[in-house]
């Protein structure tokens, strides 16, 4: 209990010591805390968007075979069906039809994407919320498109996807098999690719091998390639987010050291006169610690809890628009909470853990100094 006692009145004194210098304290304080801020951010928002896409993508198909010629992404034949259907371990293939659509007026590129069902036959749409705020149109619009000779053709709008999915469908436009090789001017026989499902997920390596060997100008594409795809595209956009602060970072560095480092002859005053009425070098330093605690810990704290407000109340409107990766249709969603022990652990090592160990020895410095020598100052 005595220990106990004792390292209690050391922080209390501390925490006056802070107070008694509050300027330069809260200065430092302030740049640790948006340093944090702005790196558990980052950190949030590109995790919880790894999460929420591989969520989406576990409904994903099992293989997905796109044709290609001289490298490049080609409309593959309906005759690949009954050849893909032949392979063993293949239980079902279907051909998907989507594509992209360039509208000048908004310079924004939509998705078409032909439905297993679509409910409202030829001559309607239905489309994503982005869609309707570009276009400005609602239920039973007219929307005008370009077909690929030139002319136009005129779909009504029958309904307007949930912003509940605006992650995944903010560019969508759901319209008919004619209406879609109407507009893009795909000939009928041919598909954009082809997905497959398959009975047994363990033989998804020999499936893929042998239909290389059968249709060698096809790639198949499994479920776990592309959610590691998505995964590296959000790990490559976060670390550009991490490289433009990271001058921020590396200012807070030197503005941090030269705080643990260089004390103030105040400072070196004040320690003198400890050391003088009967401190021991333990104490000292166990108050320059607790100092650099405080403020690391509560910066910390506080930082982990803005930049958790920021991504997951405020949309992460600072950087998102880095993140999400569209040119013009920005969805609008919140990302549901996730934290793990793992996040709060490598954001602890990132900032708190540097400061602490640039105090490690300027305190124990500070705790040396004689007190004489302090006093002739």
């Amino acid at each position: 209990m005595g220990w106990i006692n004792k390292q209690r009145n050391i922080l209390d004194f501390a925490l006056n010591s802070l107070l008694r210098r509050k300027g330069k304290n809260s200065a430092l304080f302030v740049v640790y805390t948006g340093i944090i801020f702005l790196v558990s951010s980052i950190i949030f928002s590109s995790e919880s968007i790894k999460r929420e896409s591989q969520i989406l993508l576990e409904n994903s198909p099992e293989v997905v075979v796109q044709r290609t010629i001289a490298g490049r992404h080609d409309l593959i034949p309906e005759q690949y069906i009954g050849q893909l259907k032949s392979i063993r371990g293949v239980q079902e293939v279907k051909g998907r039809l989507w594509g992209y659509y360039f509208e000048p007026g908004v310079q924004a590129n939509y998705t078409f994407v032909v439905p297993d069902e679509f409910l409202y036959g030829p001559g309607y749409i239905v489309i994503g919320n982005g869609v309707s705020k570009t276009f400005l149109a609602g239920k039973g619009d007219i929307l005008p498109f370009k077909t690929l000779d030139g002319s136009y053709t005129s779909l009504e709008v029958a309904d307007i996807l949930s912003p509940d999915s605006e992650i995944v469908s903010s560019d969508l436009i759901l319209l008919s098999e004619y209406d879609f090789r109407k507009v893009t001017g795909m000939q009928k026989g041919f598909y954009t690719d082809m997905i497959l499902k398959v009975r047994n997920t363990r033989e998804l390596q020999a499936i893929t091998d042998k239909i290389r060997r059968i249709l060698p100008d096809t790639r198949p594409i499994t479920r776990n390639e592309i959610m590691r795809t998505y995964e590296a595209i959000f790990d490559w956009r976060s670390g550009i987010l991490l490289a433009v602060i990271s001058g921020a970072a590396f200012a807070f560095i030197i503005f941090a050291w030269d705080k643990a480092t260089g004390l103030s002859s105040e400072e070196k005053k004040e320690i003198g006169i400890l050391k003088g009425i009967g401190w021991e070098t333990s104490d000292v330093l166990f108050m320059k610690t607790w100092e650099g605690l405080i403020i690391s810990l509560s910066a910390f704290f506080l930082g982990v809890f803005f930049a958790y407000i920021h991504i997951y109340f405020a949309s992460a409107f600072l950087f998102m628009p880095v993140l999400k990766g569209w040119s013009v249709l920005y969805p609008e969603f919140r990302l549901v909470p996730f934290l793990d022990m793992f996040q709060i652990t490598t954001i602890f090592f990132l900032t708190v853990a540097p400061y602490t160990v640039a105090t490690i020895i300027p305190s124990w410095r500070a705790a040396t100094i004689d007190p004489d020598s302090v006093m002739r100052l």
